[in-house]
């Protein structure tokens, strides 16, 4: 690598063509040797975001609920340990916008403003190759999994959007369970430059057809947002797409946008649970239940008359949540349903502490896999987006 003149060592790292082929192991050797670092180590969560995964095979991997590296993770923030050689280590959380990947281990000798700024970038450099290579590189799949996953699910998480997306004003973040043996649960969110689009699926059945449901019903949605088709208009289109290609499946959902400049929410309830309001740390009872029209792919149940769509304006800081039955009929460690209060509460109980809203469904789902032996009785899906907006808004305080 030959260096520009006046070039800093990253810099002249990205300029090198042979930087762009190289595999993801080169890349955090040559990176770190090209900051002056000592020696760095990529761990990425696994599916069920139990543990942290080596890319390679130095060293073990890392429970997430029990170590610094985890800790760092769940917090999105940066950890310094003593290192069992000489030095220390510096956990980097690695982020892709507000999705949590894993974490960067930099082992350096000294610790100073320098180091922890070469050790940001590299970790905002690495976030980023990660997320651009791990769409066709197996190995990150393969490192990531714990078990096989059964076709089904193989084929729907294939449709899967990242698990946490969002922008100064609004994020949004959701857990679906059980990972490797998925029926007919799916999620999709989007953002545009003010609107996030936010969608849970619950299929007929639990196999192949209904996992194939979902992902024409995902397809349908995301082709009519994509020319800025309005709510009726996008779940009419998954109506006809159901009715053409799989007359005799359907899917209950909600879909739904947030204008996140004003936080005015609509959505359009297909045969599904309502949505939920957290504000001010209660959950604001039936606020957003509406009469639900009937899932989609049956639309001739509608008696002649257009599905309904519903509007609210939220206030900030308020946590919405869509969710599947699977989450409210699973049982906790006492054997009872988890039910909406019990479900509505331990999200309450989670943000009144200032935990970030990724981390509030990991601990959240996984409460109920460990309860239940890691079987659940059906899939259980939660999307939760959270409205907080950064600055002035228009029309703020008119409408309660």
């Amino acid at each position: 690598m030959t260096a520009e003149p006046g070039g800093s060592p990253l810099e002249d790292f990205l300029a090198d063509p042979a930087s762009c082929t190289l595999d993801m192991a080169s890349v955090v050797t040559r990176c770190a040797k090209a900051l002056g670092l000592r020696h760095a180590v990529v761990y990425l969560a696994d599916i069920q975001q139990r543990h942290l995964v080596p890319l390679t095979d130095v060293t073990a991997s890392l429970p997430i609920d029990e170590t610094l590296a985890g800790w760092c993770y769940r917090t999105q923030s940066l950890r310094v340990e003593e290192s069992e050689r000489d030095g220390m280590t510096v956990w980097f959380p690695l982020l892709d916008g507000a999705e949590r990947l894993g974490v960067l281990a930099v082992h350096t000798h000294t610790l100073t403003a320098e180091s922890l700024r070469q050790g940001r970038a590299m970790a905002a450099l690495l976030a980023m190759m990660t997320t651009s290579k791990r769409a066709y590189k197996e190995t990150f799949v393969r490192r990531t999994r714990t078990r096989a996953m059964h076709l089904p699910a193989e084929m729907l998480r294939a449709f899967l959007p990242p698990r946490t997306i969002g922008n100064p004003h609004v994020v949004s973040t959701a857990v679906l369970e059980p990972a490797y043996d998925l029926g007919g649960d799916a999620f999709d969110h989007a953002l545009t430059t003010d609107t996030l689009h936010a969608v849970v699926l619950d299929a007929m059945g639990h196999n192949l057809l209904s996992g194939l449901t979902s992902a024409v019903a995902l397809a349908a949605c995301r082709n009519a947002r994509r020319v800025d088709a309005d709510l009726l208009s996008l779940v009419d289109g998954v109506d006809e797409a159901l009715s053409q290609w799989l007359p005799d499946q359907f899917c209950t959902g909600i879909l739904a946008r947030l204008d996140f400049r004003g936080g005015v929410l609509q959505w359009v309830n297909c045969g599904h649970p309502a949505p939920l309001l957290i504000r001010d740390h209660r959950l604001i009872v039936d606020a957003l239940s509406r009469e639900a029209d009937p899932p989609m792919g049956l639309r001739s149940l509608l008696r002649a008359r257009d599905r309904q769509v519903h509007e609210s304006r939220l206030q900030p800081g308020d946590r919405v949540l869509l969710y599947t039955d699977g989450v409210t009929e699973a049982r906790t460690a006492d054997g009872r349903l988890l039910g909406l209060e019990r479900f509505a509460d331990y999200v309450i109980r989670a943000s009144a502490t200032g935990e970030i809203a990724p981390e509030t469904l990991r601990r959240l789902i996984h409460s109920l896999l460990d309860s239940q032996d890691s079987r659940l009785r059906d899939d259980a899906t939660i999307l939760m987006f959270e409205w907080q907006p950064s600055g002035p808004l228009p029309g703020a305080g008119l409408i309660g």
